[in-house]
């Protein structure tokens, strides 16, 4: 089952406002559990951990950015 535009807005929005916040604090936290690593290690960690939260919501931000496509034009 697809998602309209507008159900992919809204997931998007609460994505980023709630979701993406919470995996940061989830990250750090996990990331203070171990000893600190190597500058150059650490950065690797996050840039890593950046780009898996957004992995199984890629479908969600794909052309949100976009117009509305179920729109009636307005000429």
């Amino acid at each position: 089952m697809a998602l309209s535009y507008k159900a992919r807005r809204r997931w998007s929005l609460v994505i980023l406002l709630i979701g993406m916040p919470a995996y940061v604090v989830a990250a750090v936290s996990v990331i203070g559990l171990l000893d600190r690593p190597a500058l150059w290690l650490e950065l690797l960690i996050y840039v890593g951990l950046g780009f898996v939260w957004i992995l199984p919501f890629k479908f969600i931000f794909k052309g949100v950015g976009q117009a509305d496509p179920d729109a009636p034009d307005r000429k």
